[in-house]
């Protein structure tokens, strides 16, 4: 539970961290820890999102809640389903795949919108890897990194429907609506990419299928 001072006001919310997970077997209990360690969240739930390897069985080593899905949703199907599991004021959606994570990094996130000062954040890598910093400086708006009022999420439409395309499809709604978001820079953070997990071949096409799914979003 987080304090949010207001003047003289201070208004306890309630943050849930959630973290949609599909075949992440090897860092979802790193991210899993780092999360849980940090005292102003309240639950930390995993959105197994179909996965065919261990993760599911990773995250339970864990005390968090972990949301076994039958099949395969896609990213944004994912991350409404953690939503719809908690009644937390904030919700916090942290990659799976993170390399890095530290609370500084999850405090970054949190605090400009626990405080009020915004509705969401994106965080954006520097200084982590070459490949990963440069993929999101030239498009911040796909990050996966961000804190989210829950005022803000419940009006959003589409997107248990948006796979890869759920950044785009927040970004865009809260550009749309004027609603206040702060980039925030997280040092030294990184994360694996697809053709570090899959291989070379097989991780360009998932790349692909990805950026076809944002694409979809773009035109809608």
């Amino acid at each position: 539970m987080v304090s949010s001072g207001q003047g003289t006001r201070r208004t306890s919310m309630k943050v849930a961290a959630i973290i949609p997970a599909y075949n992440e077997e090897q860092t979802i209990g790193e991210v899993a820890e780092a999360l849980m360690n940090f005292e102003s969240i309240d639950e930390v739930i995993v959105v197994n999102d179909g996965s065919e390897d261990q993760t599911a069985q990773v995250a339970r080593r864990h005390p968090v809640t972990v949301i076994d899905l039958q099949e395969n949703l896609g990213k944004g199907g994912a991350m409404v389903e953690g939503s719809a599991h908690t009644d937390a004021d904030i919700l916090l959606f942290i990659d799976a795949d993170l390399v890095g994570l530290t609370q500084q990094h999850i405090n970054q996130l949190l605090q400009p919108v626990v405080q009020g000062d915004a509705d969401m954040t994106v965080g954006v890598f520097e200084e982590g890897r070459l490949a990963t910093d440069l993929a999101q400086k030239i498009a911040p708006f796909l990050s996966g990194q961000r804190a989210i009022h829950r005022r803000l999420w419940d009006v959003i439409p589409e997107l248990e429907d948006s796979r890869y395309g759920v950044e785009m499809t927040l970004s865009r709604y809260a550009e749309k609506n004027n609603s206040p978001v702060e980039v925030v820079y997280l040092q030294d953070l990184s994360q694996v990419m697809k053709e570090e997990k899959h291989g070379f071949w097989r991780g360009v096409v998932q790349r692909l299928k990805m950026y076809w799914e944002i694409i979809r979003r773009v035109k809608l």
